[in-house]
């Protein structure tokens, strides 16, 4: 999956590390420990949420294009429902990229900008397949095998296995992350294991960003 359009350039002033794998490779468990440690975490699939409030421009054209049932009741999107109409519809799905990657770009530009921490994450799904990979300065990779992937995704989503397959295939390629990437965490072990990787990174990135 490519970028759909092009987006403003974006002057990085801060040291931005780039976090991103597949659905149910642990990406929250990686952001909640940096967290802990202090840093800033700007996460591109909140930044898709708060795109589309009530209020925003956004959910009023999506409205428009999708249909009024898409509100629901307390006027938020029915997220469930739209990912349901663009999942096997290419075009539909390329027009809600066009309207919301811009603006989801722009809400992330405005977190990052505000960062305090010594180094700052942007954890997001999408970060190699689209340009959201031109903000950061370094890519983490969270890799697990394909069958974890599937595995975890069933257990914490409970949808069927058939589901959890078409989500990964929807993804970007394994492999393509991993030759993306600056560096990798194998999220396969216990937590231990993911915070002895994650304290040797954290201090790498510390160093990187004081001489940034």
């Amino acid at each position: 999956m490519q970028a759909i359009c092009t987006l403003p350039e974006y002057d990085i002033k801060m040291f931005v590390v780039g976090v991103t794998g597949g659905i149910g490779c642990g990406k929250t468990s990686v952001t909640d420990y940096l967290a802990g440690k202090g840093i800033i975490i700007a996460d591109a699939d909140q930044a898709a949420r708060v795109v589309v409030m009530p209020g925003q421009p956004a959910l009023q054209s999506i409205a428009q294009h999708f249909g009024e049932n898409l509100i629901l009741p307390d006027g938020q999107l029915n997220r469930r429902a739209l990912r349901d109409i663009i999942f096997d519809n290419e075009t539909e799905r390329r027009w809600l990229e066009q309207l919301l990657h811009p603006l989801i770009f722009q809400q992330i530009n405005f977190e990052l900008e505000q960062a305090t921490s010594p180094y700052v994450v942007l954890v997001s799904p999408l970060l190699i397949e689209t340009s959201q990979h031109q903000l950061v300065n370094r890519i983490l990779v969270i890799d697990v095998s394909e069958e974890t992937q599937i595995a975890r995704t069933m257990n914490r989503d409970g949808v069927p296995r058939e589901q959890a397959e078409a989500i990964l295939r929807s993804q970007s390629d394994r492999q393509n992350r991993l030759n993306k990437a600056d560096d990798v965490v194998d999220n396969s072990g216990s937590l231990e294991q993911l915070h002895q990787q994650l304290d040797k990174l954290h201090q790498t990135y510390l160093d990187m960003a004081a001489s940034n």
